[in-house]
């Protein structure tokens, strides 16, 4: 016998229904884009370091509708531009007026000028870990390299004492610059461009100076009558080191964010911090039986030269050759040269004593210092800035 199956039935459920309203409906000429354009790439494409940095920290002139999210307790909100005298293109327009749909009218928005910056070393979070990282693994392998030959056995007395005494010393100058002024410019300025070079600038002095900390243990350990606590006594009251101390501590109170990168970028380190560490430490230390210490010192060179400075000419180039406020921007740096230049000739001639001190001598310190005075005027060169005639003291 044979049944014949009835036929199924399809059950009644609601059945979802698709309309327009769903957020990304709509078709416009970038739907099918795969990069963001909301900002002008500095190259053809936009690169990686653009998308991760340009615009994440927003701003009310720019893209902001609302206004700032947080304020000061004074009533500043944000980032306020006055904490540089340095205008960029625009600056001097009020916010615009800002209500339900009123998409900031009364002026052609955004207005650009300090969002033109563009880091040419493209520096974000993953450049500085990686950077960082890598400079550490090659130090910690040099100096235990050190270590299994014996080298620290091959340096000269005399150059103990100064290791211990004055390139300990230099530690002090990293950590209160690193700590106190970029760290406090970084949160000062007024893009995430700024924010982000500035910042791994700061970590570029504070690892510095933890390079020569824990280089001054280590030889602690290594040589018998290594005095670890030298520099602390030589930087406090060595009448060589009071020069820089004085210029170092001047510095880390600047309270406008762009000087205090410019006076210690563009005038300290040229005139002071290079002329130490390539014209005495650099030049002295290998005649003295001492391969390692270079490789610290040398780091931190490369720091500076070949990533600081890189991202600081840029900067203030933008802002000597702004459209609106050039002249005026050009006017106030040259100012801050005839304010800065004179009391970094001052340090460094403090440190002259120094180059007598080592066994094998280096390089006449007037030669030195001719040469720190050659760097920094190209750099103004680079600038379109003119060197001071407190240059010539």
């Amino acid at each position: 016998m044979t049944t014949t199956a009835e036929p199924s039935t399809e059950r009644s459920v609601p059945k979802p229904v698709f309309t327009d309203a769903e957020a990304g409906a709509k078709v416009f000429p970038d739907s099918d884009a795969r990069r963001f354009n909301y900002f002008t790439p500095a190259k053809r494409k936009q690169s990686h370091y653009e998308d991760v940095t340009v615009e994440v920290q927003p701003d009310p002139r720019h893209y902001l509708a609302q206004g700032w999210l947080y304020g000061f307790a004074d009533g500043k909100g944000g980032y306020p531009l006055e904490w540089t005298a340095l205008r960029a293109w625009g600056s001097d327009r009020p916010e615009p007026e800002r209500y339900a749909g009123s998409g900031g009218q009364g002026y052609e928005w955004p207005a650009h000028g300090w969002h033109e910056f563009r880091d040419p070393n493209e520096e974000w979070e993953l450049t500085l870990y990686r950077y960082n990282s890598n400079v550490v693994r090659q130090l910690n392998q040099n100096i235990e390299a050190a270590r299994q030959a014996k080298a620290f056995d091959q340096w000269n007395r005399n150059w103990v004492q100064f290791v211990a005494q004055h390139v300990g010393a230099w530690m002090h100058v990293d950590h209160g610059l690193g700590l106190y002024l970029f760290a406090n410019a970084n949160r000062r300025a007024p893009t995430n461009m700024h924010n982000n070079a500035i910042s791994v600038n700061s970590m570029h002095r504070i690892r510095a100076a933890q390079d020569l900390a824990l280089y001054n243990l280590t030889l602690s350990e290594e040589i018998a009558d290594f005095d670890g606590s030298a520099h602390i006594q030589t930087w406090n009251s060595d009448p060589a080191w009071q020069g820089v101390r004085e210029t170092a501590e001047q510095l880390t109170s600047v309270w406008d964010w762009c000087e205090a990168v410019f006076a210690a970028n563009i005038v300290f380190e040229p005139l002071v911090g290079e002329l130490f560490r390539s014209n005495l430490v650099q030049q002295a230390a290998p005649s003295n039986g001492d391969f390692i210490t270079p490789t610290l010192i040398g780091a931190e060179e490369y720091d500076f030269a070949e990533r600081d400075l890189r991202y600081t000419k840029p900067m203030f180039h933008l802002l000597v050759n702004d459209k609106q406020f050039g002249a005026e921007n050009r006017k106030l740096m040259q100012q801050w040269l005839s304010d800065w230049v004179p009391r970094c000739i001052h340090a460094a001639r403090t440190l002259q004593p120094l180059w007598s001190q080592p066994d094998a001598k280096p390089p006449r310190f007037e030669d030195g210092l001719d040469r720190a005075k050659s760097r920094f005027s190209a750099i103004l060169t680079d600038l379109e800035l003119t060197a001071p005639k407190e240059l010539g003291q």
